[in-house]
């Protein structure tokens, strides 16, 4: 485990330590001061001096959000934020030193709150210049009341450095935060089970990691020595590392996770049938006949489904490349998925858009864009052993057939993986030269075979077709 690391979770353990105190506090607009105070000291003791480029970040932002017409706000936040990113990630060239490795998430995650903001405030002024009441039901007026948003320069600066998802997210939207502060939910939601029941498995996380990473290291991958042993080894040796950063990932996932529910943040009833960075989707109207009851609040129970970033079960076990997806950074995939892949214009490249997106928020190393970006093609070549197998849902060998797709998504994840972790085009060149890029040709055999067989299948089932019909003809006849 690097220093890095060890700052990471000192942070993350205060966090969830401090939530315990932070939660006491009733008075909102102490609370809300407070917590920006601890996020601003997190960031400056990460930071130091280079703190000045999340100052320019939410300022600039701010400026955008609340000046530039709210019809083009979002897409103005959008370019300057992901242009300031790129910037930040290339201040070397500009004679400027470059910024610590925690100060990149700070950064990271700052866009995400900010550009989301803008595009809260846009979908808030596209839905008052749309309603029509006549044609609305009222649980739509409801919901466009629930998320109505109005900012000032202040909420701004508090919701981009409270210290809850600051550091670590998860990516929570400026609804999210202002109904943390505003409503009663998280007085009532249970927090000690909602953080035990996400704390419970990070020990066991914690020594998979320690004994994968003591037996397994990356850093062995890029040795010399690495490149003598058997093409069988060097092979084999995505599944360990794939296995060590699942590992690392659930930790920091999951107690991010507990920082929130410590506080109480991301609380709501569970008949609003809460989502994954969205928050509530349904029955805003009970929700809000709810807040003026006290004694139903107590009666009633609560999840905190809406900062659920991580799911490690389904991560892990789940059959398909395309379900695994969707266990992983839950957050990050609503955000991308609501603000770039259903904003973008063309449905033929929104996905490969969406993608791109995704490999230049995480950074600037091909091996992003290498492992984010080959995830379309793994895709198409699980669409076709779908259709083959795994559609019917049925069949004497079903289970066994799920199993052998479960290994083969975990390979292609574990050869995607490898570019993730070793980052640098000379390093990743390497490696899969020195296995003759053997997981992508493997892919293309199976795609070829897969459209050969799925060709052959169909071909049967329109034979069987006719030969169905043609017996019904007989029988009237």
């Amino acid at each position: 485990m690097n220093f890095d690391d060890v700052v990471y979770l000192s942070l993350l353990f205060f966090s969830i330590g401090f939530g315990y105190y932070y939660r006491t506090i009733r008075d909102k607009d102490v609370k809300r001061n407070v917590g920006t105070l601890v996020g601003l000291l997190f960031t400056l003791i990460v930071s130091g001096v280079h703190i000045v480029h999340s100052f320019i970040t939410v300022f600039v932002n701010t400026f955008i959000i609340l000046y530039v017409p709210k019809k083009q706000c979002h897409l103005v936040s959008f370019t300057f934020s992901f242009l300031y990113l790129l910037f930040f990630r290339s201040t070397i060239y500009f004679g400027i030193p470059y910024p610590p490795s925690h100060t990149n998430l700070v950064q990271m995650m700052l866009t995400l709150k900010l550009v989301g903001l803008a595009f809260e405030v846009n979908t808030t002024y596209n839905s008052q210049k749309k309603r029509d009441n006549s044609e609305k039901s009222q649980n739509e007026k409801d919901e466009d009341e629930a998320n109505r948003i109005d900012p000032t320069c202040v909420d701004i600066f508090h919701y981009a450095f409270n210290y809850v998802g600051v550091l670590t997210g998860p990516y929570y939207r400026y609804r999210t935060f202002v109904d943390f502060l505003n409503l009663p939910f998280a007085e009532h939601a249970d927090w000690k089970r909602g953080t035990f029941d996400k704390l419970k498995f990070v020990p066991l996380y914690a020594v998979l990691f320690l004994w994968g990473t003591y037996n397994w290291p990356l850093s062995y991958a890029t040795s010399d020595e690495f490149h003598e042993r058997s093409w069988l080894y060097r092979y084999w040796y995505i599944w360990p590392n794939f296995f060590i950063f699942r590992m690392r990932i659930y930790i920091g996932l999951v107690l991010s996770e507990c920082v929130c529910t410590m506080v109480g943040l991301g609380a709501y009833p569970t008949f609003t049938k809460p989502k994954s960075g969205q928050g509530p989707s349904e029955n805003f109207d009970q929700m809000k006949k709810l807040l003026s009851s006290e004694g139903e609040l107590t009666k009633i129970d609560y999840d905190f489904e809406t900062i659920h970033n991580i799911n490690p079960y389904g991560a892990d076990f789940c059959t398909t490349y395309r379900e695994a997806m969707k266990h992983w950074n839950i957050c990050i995939q609503y955000w991308l998925a609501v603000n770039v892949y259903k904003r973008f214009p063309s449905k033929k490249y929104r996905t490969a858009v969406t993608m791109l997106i995704s490999s230049f928020w995480h950074g600037v190393y091909m091996g992003y864009y290498v492992c984010i970006g080959t995830a379309p093609l793994a895709l198409i070549v699980e669409d076709v052993y779908y259709k083959l197998y795994l559609k019917d849902g049925k069949g004497k060998y079903f289970k066994v057939l799920e199993w052998i797709h479960w290994f083969f998504r975990m390979h292609f994840l574990s050869y995607q993986a490898i570019a993730f972790l070793l980052l640098e085009v000379n390093l990743i060149l390497h490696y899969y030269n020195s296995v003759y890029h053997a997981g992508l040709v493997l892919g293309i055999i199976l795609y070829i075979a897969g459209l050969q067989l799925l060709k052959i299948k169909r071909s049967k089932e329109r034979k069987l077709i006719k030969e169905d019909v043609g017996d019904r003809v007989k029988k009237i006849n």
